[in-house]
């Protein structure tokens, strides 16, 4: 439950001068982690919840607030909870890592975060951060204006939550544990959902569709969170337009669409006029596919919600269905949509690209695998890479070592180009690159200025789109493209004038991504693919951010009571060591 202590704005005069002074507010929420049984699809399983709720809880804050979370976990295993483009500043002990900022919350155990809210306005979300728990242990944030403060567009009539998932029939958890054993391909989803419910058009589903009411002729917001594991989402709404205005907790010049495309983890805010005949319409989204071709056993679900007005009509007749809602495999509107994405970039809302870039990267994202001879036959593990590192969890935090300077537990040595250039995106249904597993870093200077150019591969002939995802840190968007980077022709494309500021970004199938970002936050930072098959297989690295010169530009001191990596007594031997 929220508690929000009254703190007043106050108006100060000085020499002619309005200054607005905040204060900010400190909220307390408690989220318990225990097992409830759930029907879907003529299915009922127990699976690992929020406070009793799928989706979970929602956190509202206004910008420049903290939220304290007490995370009691009544389940049968260890996870974490994480903070999705939540910045934290100096504060990694709160971002919620597994193996990287922290241990497990183990079985009844619980753990505070404090999360801080900076710099942040818009929708974010919360998940859990260890294997795929996040497919049911996850929620909204709605982050507000600071009090005086108002939208950068006029004041909605309401607003609406909207949080795609994924459902599977089964503890898909267990399936997972199985896969990481073997190294084999993950499952497909057997559905996906619109605030956990899959809609009319799904078995045992009729009549379940989450509902919204709306009154004719006002505007609304609504709050996109694409919480799938895996997917890209298309997502519209029949006979409506949508005004999109944010994304990932950043503002964007308005514009208008018959649909949105979300990444993986991405959230977005949209406005829509109710202004058609009074009736009912479908909200629905289905899968942007963009894996192999060849395979057509993807999930085709097209899940859905209905917006229905209030007032006199015939509710008999069947909603009507989006019209324009892309298909599963339409590159060219996925692409043509994050074209228009542009920073709103305005005198409340400035944005600083960074001009002096003293690091850059090409990193390589790929589908590996090892093969293994045995005795009597041949088998092989599926991974996948980053510049050709799969990436290995140490057996305790990145950085709980790092803050106490424990060696054995990662290296520094993670490459700022692949060991091998060639033909990126041809057709290659072999992979010879023989991926190496390790725990390997990339250490920051503070403040420096980074450009990353991403490059998706076509090892194995699965190339795939994907969803990089920077914690600790928001970037801007320069620049996609299909194809290999060009660093000479693609350049001259990179806007640097209102590009997109995100912390989660698509990069395109067979093609490149070009980001930059100050690294002015300390501390120890995951970089991943945020789309579960690949996060699982190691398509993940980490950025230290070395401390500033100040005590205001350094890591806080860690809280005392961080999880303790159970599983490991040599660990505890060193900490204790390393306090004395």
């Amino acid at each position: 439950m929220g508690v929000e202590p009254a703190c007043p704005v106050l108006l100060l005069f000085l020499a002619g001068i309005i200054i607005w002074v905040v204060e900010a507010e400190v909220h307390y929420y408690d989220f318990v982690l225990a097992e409830k049984n759930f029907t879907r699809l003529c299915k009922t399983k127990s699976m690992l919840v929020v406070n009793g709720q799928f989706p979970g809880p929602t956190i509202y804050v206004h910008k420049g607030d903290t939220v304290f979370v007490n995370v009691h976990n009544h389940g049968d295993y260890g996870l974490t909870v994480h903070w999705h483009g939540v910045k934290q500043p100096r504060n990694p002990w709160s971002d919620g890592s597994a193996y990287i900022t922290q241990c497990p919350i183990e079985p009844g155990h619980n753990f505070t975060y404090e999360v801080v809210f900076s710099e942040e306005e818009g929708t974010l979300w919360w998940h859990a951060n260890s294997d795929w728990t996040r497919n049911t242990v996850h929620g909204a944030i709605v982050i507000y204006p600071p009090h005086g403060f108002s939208y950068p567009f006029p004041t909605p009539a309401g607003e609406q939550i909207l949080i795609l998932g994924t459902w599977f029939t089964y503890d898909v958890n267990k399936v997972i544990k199985e896969i990481l054993r073997t190294g084999k391909d993950v499952p497909v989803s057997d559905a996906y959902i619109i605030n956990g419910q899959p809609g009319d058009f799904c078995a045992c589903s009729k009549e379940m569709a989450y509902r919204w009411q709306v009154d004719y002729g006002k505007t609304y917001l609504i709050r996109l969170v694409n919480a799938l594991m895996n997917e890209e989402f298309f997502f519209a709404i029949a006979g409506h337009d949508l005004i999109v205005v944010g994304i990932d907790g950043s503002y964007l010049k308005p514009f208008t669409t018959s649909y949105v495309m979300l990444s993986n983890g991405q959230t977005m805010d949209v406005l829509v006029k109710t202004n058609r005949s009074p009736g009912r319409y479908y909200m629905a989204g289905r899968q942007y596919y963009t894996d192999n071709l060849f395979f057509t056993g993807y999930d085709k679900t097209n899940a859905s919600a209905i917006l229905e007005y209030r007032g006199k009509y015939d509710r008999l007749s069947s909603p009507f269905f989006p019209e324009k809602l892309p298909s599963y495999t339409d590159y060219d509107s996925a692409t043509q949509f994050r074209k228009r994405l542009k920073s709103l970039a305005s005198k409340e809302h400035p944005i600083d690209v960074p001009r002096n870039v003293t690091t850059q990267m090409y990193i390589t994202a790929s589908m590996d695998k090892i093969v293994h001879n045995f005795s009597a036959y041949m088998d092989y593990t599926l991974l996948s890479s980053l510049n050709n590192i799969s990436w290995v969890n140490p057996s305790t935090d990145v950085l709980q070592a790092y803050y106490r300077n424990l060696s054995g537990f990662y290296t520094l040595d993670f490459p700022d180009e692949p060991p091998y250039y060639f033909d990126f995106v041809a057709d290659l249904r072999d992979d010879s690159t023989h991926p190496l597993k390790g725990t390997k870093v990339k250490v920051l200077e503070y403040s420096e200025e980074v450009e990353i150019v991403f490059q998706s591969t076509n090892l194995l002939n699965a190339s795939d789109e994907h969803s990089m995802y920077i914690h600790g840190h928001k970037f801007y968007v320069l620049g996609e493209g299909y194809g290999n980077f060009n660093s000479t022709r693609d350049t001259e494309t990179y806007n640097l004038v209102d590009p997109p500021y995100l912390s989660t970004a698509s990069l395109p199938v067979k093609g490149w991504l070009t980001i930059r970002f100050k690294a002015n936050n300390p501390g120890v930072w995951a970089m991943h693919c945020q789309e579960g098959r690949h996060l699982i297989w190691g398509m993940n690295t980490v950025l230290i951010v070395k401390n500033g010169s100040n005590p205001e530009t350094s890591i806080r001191t860690p809280p005392p009571n961080m999880p303790s990596c159970a599983s490991y007594p040599s660990i505890h031997k060193a900490l204790e060591v390393s306090a004395e």
